[in-house]
């Protein structure tokens, strides 16, 4: 199970002093529910991305019905405009909440990602989206990746646990190159997923780093993430595999608006951060023992000299 990220409890309007902090408006309590179709949040990790916030959290006001922001202790100012834009849309009529969980201190994308797993099933919603607030992600899907869990006719067989994005699986006018060894690596981890686990689900992935996601919050019990950083995703594949969850794709544009992104410290450079993921999926998957043992990720997981 997702463990309580800072202590969550209903009402979730805390005092400005306890860390984690959450401010904004109060979401709808989990006893009181709204209206009789699935109840949806959608949640943006945020750290230090000023100058996305009003335009990307705009577009994401349009499409989502509740919206939690994480600011990863941010240090650029984000944390301020969140709490402002929060106020300010709160005085707008018709328009959807806006909530801020403030961390205390940056704990890496991971970790911020589970303070949301965990408000979700802390508050009682059906569903969650994650979206990335750097401009990659489109908000215009996210009605269609939330509704795609019950299976869309086309994309999406359905009923699945999860529905992943996939920058891959088919192509939009005006997709972006991905930087070279970004794709290199998620293309061997990919590769190096549906060797492994392929058997778990009815699904050959194409992209296993898309933050793009929809989940049924029922499913997010299952999970025990720890990985605080960027190889978060690689707990979530082996943990849905080892859990059954059943998991689909949904094609999503690719777009890289910042092509020189900061992995931290040493995992800046590709080789060390192959080196890191095969470390996390090793460590992961030893935790399992009824999952395929083949192949060896030490093996199977090297970039071409």
């Amino acid at each position: 199970m997702v463990g309580l990220h800072g202590g969550f409890t209903l009402p979730i309007r805390l005092p400005p002093a306890a860390p984690p902090a959450l401010r904004g408006g109060a979401l709808p309590s989990a006893s009181v529910p709204v209206s009789s179709s699935p109840r949806t949040l959608t949640t943006l990790p945020v750290y230090n991305e000023v100058t996305h916030l009003r335009p990307v959290l705009g577009e994401v006001l349009r499409y989502a019905d509740a919206i939690l922001a994480v600011d990863d202790g941010s240090t650029d100012g984000s944390g301020p405009l969140l709490d402002e834009l929060a106020e300010e849309w709160a005085e707008e009529e018709g328009c959807c909440e806006l909530v801020v969980l403030h961390q205390p201190e940056n704990r890496g994308y991971g970790a911020a990602l589970v303070a949301a797993f965990d408000a979700a099933v802390e508050l009682g919603y059906d569903r969650l989206v994650t979206i990335d607030c750097d401009g990659q992600h489109q908000p215009a899907l996210i009605p269609a990746l939330a509704a795609a869990l019950d299976g869309d006719g086309k994309h999406v067989s359905g009923p699945v646990d999860m529905v992943s994005g996939s920058r891959y699986a088919a192509e939009f006018a005006g997709d972006s190159d991905a930087p070279e060894d970004r794709r290199a690596i998620n293309r061997l981890v990919t590769r190096f997923l549906n060797e492994r686990l392929g058997a778990a689900w009815d699904v050959t992935l194409t992209d296993a780093f898309c933050g793009f996601k929809s989940y049924r919050v029922e499913a997010l019990k299952k999970l025990a993430i720890t990985d605080p950083g960027y190889a978060m995703p690689l707990q979530l594949w082996v943990q849905a595999a080892a859990a059954g969850l059943k998991i689909a794709e949904y094609p999503v544009p690719r777009v890289y608006l910042e092509e020189e992104r900061s992995f931290g410290g040493s995992l800046d450079k590709s080789e060390a951060r192959l080196a890191h993921y095969r470390d996390v999926l090793s460590a992961e998957l030893a935790r399992h023992s009824q999952l395929p043992s083949e192949p060896d990720t030490a093996s199977f997981l090297v970039l071409p000299g």
